[in-house]
């Protein structure tokens, strides 16, 4: 049998806490985003904001495996979350120009921009809705299609 303080350990009380704090700052990233003069800033900010929501389920569902190694929070969540796996493809392949706009190199349209900025904020919306953390919706908040 085993005693309630050693299920309360397994648990991992601090989770749902990151969890709302990691949404709350991809919330503050998407804004940020949106409001950023360059479009490789408002790509970079949007980036790092769904990556922001996908760490808020990591904080959530992963658990310590035994395989040694690196992974991307992006890999990880396609394991946590099989749902989630087109999303994560998704934002994947923009991690490269993530970092090319970030360093202030590469090109990045206003358009890619835009686009990023409303996929990120779907993606939120959709972390939002799975974790079951309410968030009041900031300046990027435009329609979700598809």
């Amino acid at each position: 049998m085993t005693s309630s303080s050693t299920m309360t350990a397994r648990i991992r009380p601090s989770a749902p806490g990151a969890a709302r704090d990691l949404i709350a700052a991809a919330s503050r990233g998407l804004t940020d985003a949106a409001l950023a003069d360059h479009p490789r800033e408002q790509y970079a900010l949007a980036h790092l904001a769904a990556l922001r929501a996908a760490a808020a389920v990591l904080a959530c569902h992963a658990r310590p495996t035994r395989r040694r190694g690196p992974r991307s929070a992006w890999e990880l969540l396609s394991m946590v979350a099989p749902d989630l796996s087109e999303w994560a493809a998704f934002f994947a392949a923009g991690a490269a120009k993530r970092a090319a706009a970030e360093a202030g190199v590469g090109q990045v349209s206003q358009r890619e921009a835009a686009d990023l900025i409303r996929e990120a904020e779907c993606f939120l919306d959709l972390v939002c809705t799975r974790l079951q953390v309410a968030r009041q919706p900031g300046l990027a908040t435009l329609s979700c299609t598809g």
